[in-house]
């Protein structure tokens, strides 16, 4: 469960990436595709190359979701209800997978902001993205 403090710290830590948005999505994505190439088979359609056009737009609109949620982190199955739908119904994307997606924003995240991104702040953001994750997959119950 998210705390006041767990809040604060995901809100501060997404403050820090205003502008780096679209970079660390695109990062992101090419680290799961990387780490995990199954997950490729969402996106077959993708040129699935480092900084392709394919990958930075969707990490684009992945981070924007994400920011989404930062800001309506108290009601994240309201502001996550579309993609939560979208991703259960229409593409039918194994829940797994948004855990694989946690880690490499993990990772980025960790590399990015080195010191910044402390103990207390990596666990507030696992449990943001566990909370994010725990809604997507609300549709497939």
């Amino acid at each position: 469960v998210l705390t006041g403090e767990d809040k604060k710290h995901v809100q501060h830590i997404w403050g820090l990436l205003s502008g780096a948005e679209e970079d660390l999505g695109a990062e992101v994505l090419y680290r799961m595709f990387q780490s995990y190439p199954p997950t490729k088979t969402y996106f077959p359609h993708f040129d699935v190359t480092q900084g392709s056009e394919q990958i930075r737009g969707h990490g684009k609109k992945f981070m924007a979701a994400l920011g989404n949620a930062v800001k309506n982190v108290d009601n994240l199955s309201q502001a996550l209800s579309e993609l939560s739908n979208l991703h259960a119904y229409n593409l039918r994307v194994d829940p797994v997978n948004f855990k694989f997606l946690s880690q490499c924003l993990q990772v980025a995240l960790a590399a990015r902001l080195g010191k910044e991104y402390s103990p207390e702040v990596h666990s507030a953001v696992d449990k943001f993205m566990a909370a994010v994750a725990a809604v997507l997959a609300e549709k497939y119950r």
